[in-house]
């Protein structure tokens, strides 16, 4: 029997990616190449971390100009977001079935690293900080909060991330036997949870070499406690912390919304007793995402994504198909496959469209991968231009599956 369901942990990293949006990009990113603004309006760090005063020249003469782009006169958050100090605040929309419709707010600032004259002279251009707080609430009870930032340091040779909060989420749980017809359970997580992560550059390279830490402490309990049956005393332990190390390869373009370059990560975490942690199991990640443009206003995404947990794993941290239309943990196991593509149109220097579509599988105690089935998806979106500065699009993505639809709001890339 494999147990579906790990809609809690997804609820969290909704909130983790609301706040931390990104991990960063090259700080040489002069190597790349600029964009040319004809062809994409997205803006490379290399001109995101620019002045912003040499960007937007003059100065604002009312309250509203604070929100406008001098140099096209359209709708902009850069100096708001950068001069002022000001939160970006991002809207957090849950449609998951679940748990109910419900919603909350993330308020994101962003601020530029110190940079040494010797860096600048090179032409090394590093992402901004980003940091804040959220909260979210459903209409059955669920809701969770957090603070969390990202933060480059010795001109982005480190890189440190954080984030820690509280969630009680109410939701069902799905029993998958091969020979028993599938069972609805419903349950409760309520608890804490903390992530730190250490990334070092090596040398002056696109290279980065990370260590983690992730620790959790959720109480979990059944609505019936005749649904016990079901479970292993192993699933109920309530503490789970991890140590893990990470390699990854970063030369996008912009850390926001790429346009061009790669990005690959491969992880793995341990957790033992030895950490604090109740259970031994161990949980591994592989991605890349590349960025290719192939006509003068088009932009190409591709997605591949592997995960895998071993080990006395509790049902919640079980790796679980992750693509938009399809609700995080319906499709759960040991392993998990997925692929994605997008494509972004640029209409106007502010607004683009996209289109995307992906499929993955689920596979391992319930069945081989070559028994496992496929699930597809596909969807639609619309973007928009909202700091220049900073090359950060946000928009509304719309996605079905064989057996859902939902709504996302974006803020930088929907990939993360």
């Amino acid at each position: 029997m494999a147990r579906k369901h790990r809609l809690a942990w997804s609820l969290l990293t909704a909130l983790i990616a609301a706040l931390l949006l990104t991990e960063g990009a090259p700080a040489e990113s002069a190597k790349q190449g600029s964009v040319d603004e004809a062809s994409s309006p997205v803006v490379t760090d290399s001109q995101a971390a620019s002045p912003l005063a040499a960007d937007t020249p003059g100065t604002p003469t009312t309250w509203w100009d604070e929100f406008k782009d001098p140099k096209d006169g359209d709708v902009d958050m850069s100096r708001w977001l950068l001069q002022h100090k000001g939160a970006l605040l991002v809207p957090i929309i849950i449609t998951e079935p679940a748990v109910g419709t419900g919603g909350g707010l993330a308020a994101v600032f962003f601020r530029r690293p110190k940079q040494s004259e010797e860096s600048k002279e090179r032409g090394d251009r590093i992402p901004p900080d980003i940091y804040g707080v959220g909260a979210f609430k459903t209409e059955n009870g669920t809701y969770g909060y957090g603070l969390g930032g990202t933060f480059h340091f010795k001109d982005d040779t480190w890189r440190y991330a954080a984030l820690a909060g509280k969630a009680s989420v109410n939701l069902d749980f799905y029993t998958q036997g091969l020979l028993q017809e599938t069972r609805k359970i419903g349950y409760n997580l309520d608890g804490i949870f903390a992530y730190q992560q250490v990334s070092r550059r090596l040398g002056r390279s696109d290279w980065f070499l990370s260590g983690r830490w992730i620790y959790m402490d959720l109480d979990s309990r059944l609505n019936l406690q005749s649904d016990h049956q079901y479970f292993q005393p192993k699933d109920f332990t309530s503490r789970a912390s991890g140590l893990g190390l990470g390699l990854s390869y970063d030369s996008r373009d912009n850390t926001l919304t790429p346009s061009k370059g790669w990005l690959w990560r491969l992880e793995g975490t341990a957790y033992a007793p030895a950490f604090g942690s109740d259970n031994t199991f161990q949980t591994y990640r592989t991605h890349v995402y590349g960025y290719l443009p192939i006509a003068q206003h088009w932009v190409l995404g591709l997605r591949g994504d592997v995960r895998a947990a071993r080990g006395e794993t509790p049902f919640y941290q079980l790796p679980s198909i992750d693509l938009r239309g399809i609700s995080y943990g319906r499709y759960q196991d040991e392993n998990v496959g997925m692929i994605e593509a997008e494509l972004r149109w640029n209409l106007t220097p502010r607004w683009a469209l996209v289109g995307f579509g992906g499929a993955g599988k689920a596979w391992g105690r319930r069945a081989d991968f070559g028994d496992a089935s496929t699930h597809a998806t596909e969807g639609v979106g619309l973007r928009y231009l909202i700091a220049r500065a900073l090359g950060l699009y946000v928009g509304l993505d719309w996605a079905r599956s064989q057996d859902d639809h939902a709504y996302y709001v974006q803020v930088g890339s929907a990939w993360r």
